[in-house]
């Protein structure tokens, strides 16, 4: 009887070894070797004679492509039609990743029943749940439409024998790691089973025109699981974000043909399932504290967005040799650089204390323009002085302490002026295009000291 022979790959980046290994040598993660056996139908069919198919593509002039525009349906949600860069792009493979229990599987059950209102034929995949799990979702979020199809079923096989004259519009499949081919021994959610069942889900989307949303797991550091070339494969890869136990979701694109990738869909978790919030910033600054040190609001702008959070610090006297410094929300290096910009520059001596950021809500921002809510932030509670609830601020800091321009002023300043605010602090280098401006006073500052003291004294 022959040998089976097996091999073991990295179920992080792919790499393959005949011996297990502790440590990939690729990727340098730990424990991420599984073994699996070799196919061998594979290793013959690369030793066949290629043969070139005389229909293929043959190389063609630049100036003489015509372009051919998208074809788009709505997904029947504003907020993640933002995200997509308009709606759905007929033809599109898109993969969803998120923590579980974030609300993915309710968002893409919200995306079938809307889709299927309006005429086209969802079929939902799961090899999760059975069909009255579904059922039960379903009912809690109302969705009774009868162009949505369900099927429980993880055969890569089954599936493609199904799709044949059942023809939908969208497919929704929750998930790549559950789905499997017969094909190739080796448990589903592995290296070979995601590669496979991702490539076959790209051909269906693109040979048949259809639309499909793929649900991925995600590691513990917050990534999706399986190669990174699955990523590389789908036409647009989204991230649900937010805390598991607060109310506000977030939907951020990182990668995206089809539109751009700053874009920012703000959600909110109800009994009827997610509910879009056209106007976050009202949400997210409704419960600011009076009165309270250490409390600034912050005008970002996510991708073309504007919005305004609330940014809190803490600050107190340490009981240890190292002040410990926490950052909720905002890059904890990022933080630690404005602290000694604050120190150096300002002359705040807080080497001595505890700092404690976060921003309100659950939400995740890495724009500069929060720099200058932090440096003010910290600086009102080392010294216990409240900021008016009625000044916004917004502004990115440099290592010598000045205060850089940003992007998107008229925006960010209309945003305020909308929600009540009767002051906004900006960079200098955005005051001329503005300050014509109407209904808002405008403060322009050149570096963190001066920033400071008009907020902190009213100089």
């Amino acid at each position: 009887m022959a040998k089976i022979k097996t091999k073991y790959v990295c179920q992080s980046c792919g790499y393959e070894n005949p011996k297990w290994l502790g440590k990939c040598p690729e990727c340098m993660k730990w424990n991420t070797f599984v073994e699996e056996i070799e196919d061998k139908s594979t290793k013959s069919n690369n030793r066949e004679t290629f043969v070139i198919d005389k229909s293929s593509q043959k190389p063609v002039n630049i100036n003489s492509i015509t372009i051919k525009h998208e074809e788009r349906f709505s997904s029947g949600i504003n907020e993640l039609n933002r995200v997509l860069g308009g709606g759905i792009v007929r033809g599109s493979l898109v993969l969803v990743g998120g923590d579980p229990g974030i609300g993915k599987s309710t968002l893409l059950l919200q995306v079938s029943e809307s889709v299927a209102q309006s005429g086209k034929k969802v079929l939902y995949i799961s090899g999760e749940e059975s069909e009255s799990q579904i059922k039960m979702r379903a009912e809690r979020l109302n969705a009774k439409s009868e162009n949505l199809y369900i099927m429980a079923e993880n055969n890569l096989n089954i599936i493609e024998h199904h799709l044949e004259g059942f023809d939908p519009d969208l497919i929704i499949l929750d998930s790549i790691q559950t789905v499997f081919t017969p094909d190739i021994a080796s448990a589903p959610g592995t290296v070979s089973q995601i590669k496979e069942g991702t490539s076959r889900f790209m051909r269906i989307s693109k040979k048949m025109g259809i639309s499909t949303f793929v649900v991925g797991h995600v590691t513990k550091e917050g990534s999706l699981a399986g190669p990174k070339i699955m990523e590389h494969m789908v036409d647009t890869v989204l991230y649900f974000e937010g805390e598991r136990y607060n109310t506000y979701r977030l939907v951020r694109a990182v990668k995206n043909r089809f539109g751009s990738t700053n874009e920012l869909g703000v959600f909110e978790m109800s009994e009827k399932g997610l509910q879009e919030l056209e106007n976050p910033s009202k949400a997210l600054i409704s419960e600011k504290p009076e009165d309270a040190s250490g409390s600034v609001i912050v005008s970002t702008v996510e991708g073309t967005r504007p919005m305004l959070l609330e940014l809190q610090a803490l600050v107190s006297p340490t009981s240890f040799g190292i002040p410990r410094r926490t950052a909720t929300g905002i890059d904890f290096n990022r933080v630690n650089l404005l602290l000694a910009v604050l120190e150096k520059r300002a002359g705040m001596q807080i080497q001595n204390q505890d700092v404690y950021l976060n921003i309100v809500g659950g939400i995740k921002i890495n724009e500069p323009s929060m720099d200058l809510g932090v440096i003010l932030a910290v600086a009102s509670g080392f010294r216990n002085i409240p900021i008016s609830g009625e000044v916004a601020v917004t502004g990115e800091v440099g290592l010598t302490g000045e205060i850089r321009g940003v992007s998107y002023i008229e925006k960010r300043i209309s945003e305020c002026r909308k929600l009540g605010f009767k002051k906004i602090i900006i960079p200098k280098s955005n005051y001329e295009s503005v300050k014509d401006v109407k209904g808002i006073e405008i403060w322009p500052v050149e570096n963190v000291r001066q920033a400071i003291n008009m907020v902190l004294r009213g100089e």
